[in-house]
């Protein structure tokens, strides 16, 4: 059974997990949902990525009064960072119904700020040990109401030194309330926690179907107004060398690289309409590192095979989580590691959701206030690519570009990049800072006894 429709669950909520996409559990779902809906307290074992916190927000989101504005739930996260993605996806979950305010405490954010927001009411609170026991021990936020706690990571938080803090934030919970610990591993301290503070514990152990890819995959949440904005910030942020950005319209392809070269950017577009030959001009460009952002539509990208892309992005969601999957294959290969960067909009999280479901893991969010410029001035591809009229049909051979450059205009192999022939032209890559110097001297000198004409691309 591992429909959510058979679960004791509201038809708003199962309409909700319809629309995100969630249509089957995962196996941490499955064996721990009826338990927790059933208010029982709870320990699951399971890895990160499983599906876990849809786990326990759906069973505390069940439990929520709406209308009565005070904290009902709590979530204790090991970091920051999680506690984040945990408040995020609740939001998600909580679609069904109107207003559930959460809010989240952790360090390195102004106290008096989160202050504010809990005066306001929340209905759940997601946040790190030591910053919830402080607005604790300051009277700004009160337990009473609490009728669901969860300790996410509880392995992490122990390794990290929280048993104390854990121990003494549980202590001002109600006692007749519902815990759900959900840990990656069992270490000696989770049975401590458990014999301290649970009512005996259902345990659940699901075991890793999925070895760890070495893509990256982050999600970040747009607008229609600032997605291509967004894709020059995460350009400047990570600052791959090599960065597919999949577009689902030609059109989106055309605004997009219009967007990038305006900021200063080597970018070309792929899409369905190019001729063969605009095509292989881009691919050529793309393929030996002189164009830094290659944006594409799924058509155009079919049989692409390039080689060293630290990064995928996907600025429009696809519908369709194969296609997902596939595009983000194309990053991370013969064990590289690779990055997959997601632009979502709130009505493409049904997309996101079916993504989550195909692929049995979580979508890891980030915020986009966390993208700061890295490096000095625009990102520009390492390579200038130099396009040679003659190919194949003047018997043109690598080996006689590559003679010409370094024989003859002295450059060192070093400088050169890839030099790929066609039916009637050359292309080679070069230095950037090289490169007009290199088209001068081609251009003044001879190729297998023959002027050239040569042009920068």
């Amino acid at each position: 059974m591992t429909s959510f429709a058979c679960l004791n669950l509201s038809p708003p909520t199962l309409a909700n997990l319809q629309q995100l996409g969630y249509l089957e559990m995962t196996p941490i779902q499955a064996a721990s949902l009826p338990t927790a809906l059933a208010g029982k307290d709870l320990i699951a074992q399971a890895k990160t990525g499983s599906g876990k916190t849809a786990a326990f927000a759906l069973a505390l989101l069940a439990k929520l009064n709406p209308r009565w504005f005070a904290v009902q739930a709590m979530v204790l996260c090991p970091t920051r960072e999680l506690a984040d993605q945990v408040t995020t996806e609740i939001r998600r979950l909580a679609r069904a119904e109107e207003n559930i305010k959460v809010v989240t405490l952790c360090g390195g954010i102004a106290l008096r700020g989160q202050r504010a927001s809990l005066e306001h009411g929340a209905h759940i609170v997601v946040g790190t040990p030591g910053r919830v026991m402080d607005h604790l021990a300051r009277g700004y936020l009160t337990l009473e109401g609490l009728g669901t706690l969860v300790l996410d990571e509880a392995d992490r938080m122990l390794d990290m030194g929280f048993f104390d803090d854990i121990a003494t934030v549980t202590r001002q919970c109600p006692k007749e309330r519902q815990t759900l610990l959900f840990s990656a591993t069992y270490p000696e301290g989770i049975e401590k926690l458990a014999r301290q503070f649970m009512r005996e514990p259902v345990q659940i152990k699901v075991e890793s179907q999925h070895t760890e890819s070495l893509i990256e995959q982050r999600f970040y949440e747009v607008t229609r107004h600032n997605r291509l904005a967004t894709v020059a910030q995460l350009l400047n942020h990570f600052r791959p060398i090599s960065t597919l950005a999949f577009c689902n319209t030609k059109q989106q392809c055309k605004d997009l690289v219009t967007f990038l070269q305006e900021q200063g950017f080597n970018a070309l577009a792929l899409y369905g309409e190019l001729e063969q030959r605009e095509r292989d001009q881009v691919l050529a460009q793309f393929a030996n590192r002189s164009c830094s952002v290659l944006v594409a539509t799924d058509v155009a990208s079919r049989g692409l095979d390039i080689t060293q892309l630290e990064a995928v992005i996907n600025v429009d969601i696809t519908p369709d989580p194969e296609v997902h999957v596939h595009r983000i294959g194309r990053t991370g290969r013969a064990g590289e590691s690779g990055l997959a960067l997601s632009l979502a909009s709130m009505n493409e999280m049904g997309f996101v959701g079916k993504i989550e479901q195909y692929q049995n893991r979580e979508s890891v969010w980030h915020k986009l206030d966390e993208l700061t410029p890295t490096g000095q001035g625009p990102l520009l591809a390492p390579m200038m690519t130099l396009q040679i009229l003659g190919g194949r049909k003047e018997k043109i051979r690598p080996g006689d570009v590559l003679g010409a450059l370094t024989a003859d205009a002295g450059y060192t192999r070093e400088q050169i990049g890839k030099i790929n022939v066609t039916e009637f032209c050359t292309f080679v890559a070069v230095q950037r800072d090289i490169a007009h110097e290199a088209m001068q001297r081609l251009n003044a000198g001879k190729i297998k006894g023959k002027s050239v004409k040569v042009r920068l691309m």
